[in-house]
């Protein structure tokens, strides 16, 4: 099935369209498609949703014929209303923007050859032509492996490329997701989802929802305490021991997360729960999980702060306790690569914090004893110190170079933040099994 229409050449520049029926959605522009992130922020402010014009337009330049054609996997009944819904991404952005949509609510952006001008748009010279072509000629430009991780990507982008549940109801909170997440049969498919705040069970309508928070016997995760500050707690539940809770505790945190692939198979991992205490029981807010017995010595395979506690502290917290039990353990730890975007910059943050507090009160450190100290892996240490610019070449060998000026920057600036809340390790009851 397609919806042909007809565009007039006074309004080319901007369409609404009408028709209740729509096709798969997306952001594209129609001759040379450009849009940078200042324009979709703007189109977005304003309503606008871009069309794709890869896969479901097909377009004559020198026309004003445009067909759309409807992909049924990116479709479904409007949740409310008549008509269907369509699921839009925005090209060149994040997919944890992506949305569904109603016709009534889609305008397209027509731009007449050479009307848009992309300040990010590069001109292309024929010496960035000609290395384009020997990219694409040479034989050996690409490796087995890249043509394999790349095989995997697409492969992972294309099975979690819609994201058909939109909101979530946990607790007090009404939360958007960012992310597709592989919930079983007609869960996966709904709207909305209901998730308990204490036992993570997922239902998807409101009155079983609270017929069960009537009912629902468990007010804290299951497993021990192993730390409690004021109106904060952290618990370590074994994979092995709370099979269903993990596993419904991963599903919500790929809600949040990308590059996620622990759903189902979590004995062999440890899971740190975080929760804010109140009278009604120990709301997780967040969490991080270990594989037990790490061969590369991670000592954190995925860590997740749910959208309404994030900017709170909680992360660098979890990222303290990793390390402190790392510690404790006599390992030295690193996290799991890659790093989402947002956990990236917890780590840098907390890393640079961790590195300068030590070498505030040390004249004289070696490399390796910075790891020993903060049970930070050495390759982490070495990057973090790059980016800090405190590693100058000195008779053949990389060496530190830091003053008490470039410190006091360093603290006036935010570059080593303290963190919000700060582990206290004597109230930290855990000890290596």
């Amino acid at each position: 099935m397609s919806i042909t229409f007809r565009v007039s050449a006074e309004c080319r520049s901007r369409t609404t369209i009408t028709s209740h029926s729509r096709s798969n959605v997306g952001s594209a522009l129609y001759e040379r498609e450009y849009i940078t992130t200042r324009q979709h922020r703007y189109l977005r402010r304003n309503g606008i949703i871009l069309h794709r014009a890869m896969d479901s337009m097909r377009c004559d330049r020198n026309s004003t014929n445009y067909e759309v054609s409807d992909d049924q996997s990116d479709k479904r009944p409007a949740e409310r209303g008549t008509g269907n819904e369509y699921y839009v991404h925005y090209e060149g952005t994040d997919r944890r923007l992506d949305e569904w949509a109603q016709r009534s609510q889609i305008q397209k952006i027509l731009v007449q050859r050479n009307t848009l001008i992309d300040d990010d748009r590069r001109k292309i010279t024929r010496v960035r032509k000609r290395t384009h072509i020997d990219m694409i000629e040479s034989p050996n430009s690409h490796s087995s492996i890249d043509d394999e991780r790349t095989a995997l990507e697409k492969e992972h982008e294309q099975v979690t490329r819609v994201k058909h549940i939109e909101r979530i109801r946990y607790g007090n909170y009404e939360i958007d997701t960012w992310y597709f997440s592989p919930y079983p049969d007609d869960y996966g498919k709904t709207h909305s989802l209901y998730i308990c705040q204490y036992c993570m069970r997922y239902m998807k309508f409101e009155r079983s929802y609270r017929i069960h928070l009537h009912e629902c016997r468990r007010k804290e995760p299951p497993g021990i305490e192993i730390y409690k500050e004021k109106s904060m707690s952290v618990y370590e539940v074994l994979g092995s021991n709370d099979k269903v809770y993990c596993q419904c505790l991963c599903l919500l945190a790929k809600l949040f997360l990308d590059h996620k692939t622990l759903y189902f198979d979590v004995e062999p991992f440890l899971f740190y729960v975080l929760c804010e205490v109140d009278s009604r029981g120990a709301q997780m807010v967040g969490y991080f999980s270990k594989e037990q017995g790490n061969p590369d010595g991670n000592n954190l395979a995925c860590i997740c702060i749910l959208p309404p506690f994030q900017r709170s502290g909680y992360g660098k917290f979890l990222i303290q306790l990793s390390y402190e039990i790392s510690k404790r353990e006599g390992l030295i730890g690193s996290p799991e690569k890659p790093l989402s975007d947002l956990g990236k910059l917890s780590y840098r943050s907390y890393w640079s914090w961790a590195v300068l507090e030590v070498l505030r009160t040390c004249s004289k450190i070696s490399i390796t004893d910075l790891s020993r100290r903060t049970a930070i892996h050495v390759n982490d240490i070495i990057e973090t110190l790059h980016s800090l610019k405190l590693t100058r070449y000195w008779k053949g060998d990389h060496v530190l170079y830091v003053t008490q000026r470039f410190l006091l920057h360093c603290w006036k600036t935010g570059v080593a933040k303290k963190p919000r809340l700060l582990l206290r390790p004597r109230l930290l009851r855990w000890q290596p099994r």
